[in-house]
């Protein structure tokens, strides 16, 4: 018995020992087998989170390029942004912390929490933009608070500054924050949420020669993503700098004639095609862009019927008027329709049909050859030569000369104009031509549409004996170690159609009109400096019953003044274009304008280049 005991114990004791060590050795396999799950298969996954969470990579913002006049003149640096981040994983309690945060610095709580309310699947560990530029003030309360903060940052970030705001604005251009649909088109150039490019003018223009390469950092931060230590730095590199064509003295005083005035001045050098001066007006600050423009102030830009935000030099279009009777005589001299000899009486009128086509001077100009016409603005004459060339033929030599599309400067969204023909009018309207219709685009009315540059881009042709450039916005970028990357050569864009001979005839003319007694400019003459020039007065709407300009009208119908010039008459050095909307006349108007511009031009030798 005692024996049986013994064996029954014995059995009992070993199965108890062998469950034992089989739970034991159960235990050991799962530990073993999750520190084996945990160090060979998902090992990689942890350390990385391991790391992420004491060292961080922080992308470091590069510095954009510097943008100068033709003179070495600053137009445009960087000035230090300091912008609050918020680390949401770092900033829990979040919604107290924002509560603080709101405290300290007196920003409204509300616009913290709608700029994190779309982050919320983000990065844990990915900084999110709270409030750019929040200054010194600020910045100052924030880190006096930094321990009371867990998870809040402050960056400082190079942002754009526009040293003379509201100057050369529409050929500057602007910065703004890339839109989800820029973020996608760019996403391979290394473009993220939050960074600035070019939207408009030179910046969005040269924005690849003007954005430089993003740094980095590699920091050790504490568990409340305060840095603790600095590991490792990638410079960012900077961008290009840019030196225009532009005269930023010329430019200003341009701004400044313009003051409460709508219109356009450019300039450029009919040896190169470079342009010395851009200025549409009114302007508009484009540091108010960089800083976050509110949808008030976009609003009013966007409805004020002046359109501050269209680059009128380039987008606006006019009927060229009287300016445009350079292509007639053009055309009727190299058609044969007449030569330097022929002339036309006016007797004030032209009359064609049963009805009365008036010239702008009542009593008539009397007999005109075409130089005489050309000098005063005879509209007569150019109705004889318009309804002797018809309307295709004048459309051919206006295209020849570079007028119903785009000149091909470096700007987005330029217009193209409008010059008409036959088969334009039957496509466009669904109606035939009227011959009375070609006498309106003879003296560059009816359906005639220019912008100024195309028009200063003609004139510069004339004033250089015939040659067509391309107008060109920039001379050269140079690289931050002063290497130069790119340099702007002149490019010829063909001739005018128009030989030597006639070419002088039209030229003739042009100087007669500044420096003829009966000039329709005479009153803008330069002592000193011979100037050619042609005014233009573009009709808004017909006045009065029989065209008089006798009739009271309302300001926003008065006629637009035109004049575009060169300057000297011989070798030009400046060709000038101004359009003053409705200005009226442009001999009082706009020739005062390009006169003070030349003058200053040519007789303090601005045009020196760096």
């Amino acid at each position: 018995m005692s024996n049986y005991l013994k064996t029954v114990d014995g059995d009992w004791f070993d199965r108890r020992l062998a469950g034992a060590m089989f739970w034991i050795l159960a235990a050991f396999i799962l530990l073993t087998g999750r520190l084996f799950y945990l160090q060979m298969i998902e090992g990689k996954e942890l350390r990385r989170l391991s790391q992420y969470n004491c060292i961080r990579i922080q992308s470091v913002a590069s510095s954009r390029g510097l943008i100068f006049d033709r003179n070495g003149q600053l137009l445009v640096d960087n000035r230090p942004s300091f912008d609050l981040n918020i680390i949401l994983k770092d900033a829990k309690p979040v919604d107290q912390t924002l509560a603080k945060l709101a405290g300290y610095t007196g920003f409204p709580l509300a616009e913290f929490k709608k700029n994190i309310k779309n982050i919320k699947r983000a990065p844990g560990y990915k900084a999110t933009l709270l409030k750019s530029d929040i200054g010194r003030n600020m910045l100052a309360i924030v880190e006096a608070h930094k321990y009371d903060l867990p998870g809040v940052d402050v960056s400082v970030v190079p942002l754009r500054n526009y040293i003379h705001p509201q100057n050369a604005s529409h050929l500057l251009g602007y910065l703004g924050q890339i839109n989800p649909d820029e973020l996608k088109r760019y996403a391979h150039a290394g473009y993220k949420s939050g960074d600035y490019l070019g939207k408009f003018g030179v910046e969005k223009t040269y924005e690849n020669f003007l954005r430089g390469k993003r740094g980095g950092r590699q920091v050790e931060v504490n568990a409340t993503g305060q840095v603790i230590r600095v590991l490792e730095t990638v410079e960012p590199q900077a961008g290009s700098n840019l030196y225009l064509t532009i005269d930023q003295n010329l430019q200003e005083l341009a701004e400044d004639l313009l003051k409460d005035k709508a219109g356009a001045v450019v300039a450029m050098d009919p040896g190169t095609g470079e342009v010395l001066v851009m200025a549409s007006s009114p302007s508009f600050d484009q540091n108010e862009f960089v800083s976050g423009l509110s949808h008030e102030k976009w609003n009013s830009l966007i409805s004020n019927p002046l359109r501050p935000m269209a680059n009128k030099a380039i987008q606006a279009e006019y009927p060229p008027a009287s300016t445009y009777k350079i292509v007639t005589a053009m055309a009727g001299l190299m058609e044969g329709v007449i030569d330097e000899n022929t002339t036309f009486y006016c007797p004030g009128f032209f009359k064609f049909g049963d009805r009365i086509f008036r010239c702008w001077k009542k009593a008539g100009h009397g007999k005109m050859n075409v130089v005489q016409a050309l000098t005063e603005s005879c509209d007569v004459f150019f109705y004889h030569v318009g309804e002797e060339l018809g309307v295709d033929k004048l459309a051919k030599y206006a295209k020849a000369c570079g007028l119903g599309s785009p000149t091909g400067i470096d700007l987005a969204n330029e217009s193209k104009g409008l010059i008409p023909t036959k088969a334009w009018k039957k496509s466009r309207v669904g109606e035939k031509w009227y011959k009375g219709e070609t006498l309106s685009i003879a003296i560059g009315q009816g359906y005639n549409l220019t912008t100024p540059l195309q028009m200063l881009a003609l004139t510069a042709a004339v004033g250089n004996m015939g040659i067509r450039y391309k107008p060109i916005i920039i001379q050269k970028a140079v690289s931050a170690e002063g290497e130069i990357i790119f340099q702007q050569k002149p490019v010829q864009l063909g001739k005018l159609p128009v030989s030597r001979e006639i070419l002088e005839i039209i030229r003739q003319g042009l100087w007669a009109v500044v420096n003829s007694k009966k000039g329709t400019a005479r009153r803008s003459r330069i002592v000193g400096i011979d100037m050619s020039g042609k005014t233009g007065t573009a009709q808004v709407v017909r006045r009065g019953k029989n065209g008089s300009d006798d009739d009271e009208i309302a300001e926003h119908h008065k006629d637009h003044a035109w004049f575009v010039a060169y300057a000297p008459s011989e070798n030009p050095k400046i060709a000038v274009t101004v359009i003053v909307e409705h200005g009226e006349h442009g001999s009082s108007t706009a020739a005062p304008i390009a006169k003070r511009l030349i003058e200053t031009f040519l007789s303090k030798g601005t045009e020196s280049d760096v």
